[in-house]
């Protein structure tokens, strides 16, 4: 336990320390910048999966900045939710970083620090324990974001990058302005002692309450892209490079984990009145989310733009499902999220490896070792079939895009399958929860709906590129770049392996999200260590 507390504070320091020795490095030693940046993405990875390990044996871990206890120090909290997401983050950093070194790394200054400061603010995001400090690393990951979707240059980045940076500046404006709303009621910003203190605000600033709770949820729903808050996002997310696109896929799960965290903090069965407020507008937003980004899947034909709208419709199916409020949705849900946010990221990396495949212009020269005679079957271009060369790289492309597709429509036998399936399970069994059962059906119709958007989409789009006839080059495939796609969707294979640990995993995060007592006791149990 002692090494648990210890390492909450790594995700944190090790980007942090990463990216000042890049800066120190200036324009000089790229390689030894690259394995620096590698170095510390692995680290970090490391790191998160003995959080997890930890967290799951021995229950949430707090860390007590400069040895001062809750409410009044700065407190870092582990749990299974955070744990998890801390994984993710780990995984999809390892990955985007791989891909970056292929060439993307190189395309503009600056792009390793800015990469491990982006580690840094995501996960300080899913560890803080108190409001204020959220809204530091929610500054701190997007300032990073910012520099890092406009790297490569380019008017369509630019041109995105400025509305993306202005709804984000939107977004932390009403974050400070919720904030302090809530201080000025509650007296406090430190989560668990505001959860506490919940029950002693008289019921006349329960509507003060009540507004400042609100203003800070649109903040994060912003981040979350509901919809009509979401315009920013399939311009932004499609028009910058593949790995920072990747990355980019984290970031709407900070506005669903601040809107998860917060909700089942200050508005749970001991909130009295204010049990579940906003409940059914975070529903409703969440179906309209998913309609909306439905119907921009069947409107798409670019890739980047099919797996933008998808992170829009994983991101309502989320919101949807947690705003329910019943543990076995909740826990459906996560396990929806890991494999979603792997998926999409995967996607996201093959979308410029894809696009390699079919360009206008030449045709590389084939090689036939049988001559063309009238006994010889010819393709619509009349070229001979018998004996053409197969290339590898096109083969290995179109078995991750089959892969990726399967994840992201959630079709069997894959992840994707199991997680759609346990949300549509655990949506039917809510016959006994009244309105929440209605508004579970919704969904439940919703998820089909998307389902096959995502796949017509997808198969319209595998066609395009793998068997329309046209310009054709065979792709080159770095080894860096085929590692990065390999292993998110190994990742997604392994969740179809061991889907029940997992799940279980995810179940026991939705009790104790849904019973907040724990996580409360935690914090504010925690003791500072006597001086020597």
């Amino acid at each position: 336990m002692s090494l648990l507390h210890h390492c909450l504070v790594l995700p944190i320091v090790l980007p942090l320390m990463a990216a000042a020795l890049l800066l120190l490095l200036g324009d000089r030693q790229r390689r030894l910048k690259s394995l620096l940046n590698l170095v510390a993405s692995f680290a970090g990875l490391g790191v998160a999966a003995t959080i997890v390990r930890g967290v799951d044996a021995a229950g949430a871990a707090v860390y007590l900045a400069s040895n001062w206890h809750a409410p009044f120090g700065i407190v870092l909290v582990a749990d299974r939710l955070s744990a998890l997401l801390l994984l993710l983050v780990g995984v999809v950093g390892v990955c985007a970083a791989l891909y970056a070194e292929a060439g993307w790394a190189r395309a503009g200054v600056y792009f390793h620090p800015l990469f491990q400061i982006q580690l840094m603010g995501l996960n300080g995001a899913f560890l803080t324990g108190d409001l204020f400090n959220l809204f530091v690393f929610f500054e701190v990951m997007l300032a990073a974001s910012y520099g890092l979707h406009l790297h490569g240059s380019g008017w369509p980045r630019v041109r995105s990058g400025l509305h993306y940076i202005a709804a984000n500046l939107l977004a932390s404006s009403l974050f400070l302005v919720g904030l302090s709303v809530l201080y000025g009621i509650v007296g406090t910003l430190n989560m668990a002692d505001m959860a506490a203190k919940l029950v002693l605000v008289s019921a006349g600033d329960r509507g003060l309450l009540h507004a400042g709770a609100t203003i800070l949820a649109v903040a994060f729903l912003i981040k979350a892209a509901i919809w009509p808050l979401n315009a920013w996002l399939v311009p932004a997310y499609s028009a910058t490079s593949a790995p920072v696109a990747a990355l980019f896929a984290l970031m709407t799960k900070v506005g669903i984990y601040a809107l998860l965290r917060l909700w089942t903090l200050l508005f749970s069965p001991e909130a009295g009145t204010s049990f579940h407020f906003g409940g059914p507008v975070l529903l409703y937003g969440g179906l309209a989310t998913i309609t909306f980004g439905a119907l921009g899947l069947m409107a798409s034909m670019s890739l980047g733009r099919i797996a933008s709208f998808s992170i829009i419709v994983s991101s309502g199916t989320l919101l949807a499902a947690l705003a329910i409020g019943v543990v076995s949705v909740t826990s459906a849900a996560l396990f929806y999220m890991m494999t979603a946010t792997l998926s999409v990221s995967a996607l996201f990396l093959l979308v410029e490896l894809i696009q390699r495949i079919h360009q206008s212009g030449e045709r590389q020269s084939q090689t036939f070792s049988v001559p063309p005679d009238e006994d010889t079957n010819l393709d619509d271009e009349q070229e001979p079939l018998v004996g053409r060369t197969f290339p590898v790289s096109i083969a290995l492309l179109g078995l991750a895009f089959i892969t990726c597709a399967l994840l992201v429509a959630g079709l069997p036998p894959l992840s994707g399958f199991l997680a759609k399936f346990s949300l549509l399970a655990a949506l039917s069994g809510l016959e006994d929860h009244g309105r929440a059962s209605t508004m579970g059906w919704m969904l439940f119709g919703l998820l089909l709906v998307s389902g096959f958007a995502a796949t017509l989409a997808l198969s319209r789009a595998g066609i395009q590129h793998f068997w329309a006839p046209g310009g054709r080059l065979v792709p080159h495939l770095k080894s860096v770049e085929a590692a990065a796609v390999l292993v998110l969707l190994l990742s997604c294979i392994l969740l179809t392996l061991y889907a029940e640990p997992v799940m279980h995993y995810t179940r026991a995060t939705a009790s104790a999200l849904h019973a907040p007592s724990s996580y409360v006791q935690s914090v504010l149990s925690a003791k500072s260590k006597a001086a020597p």
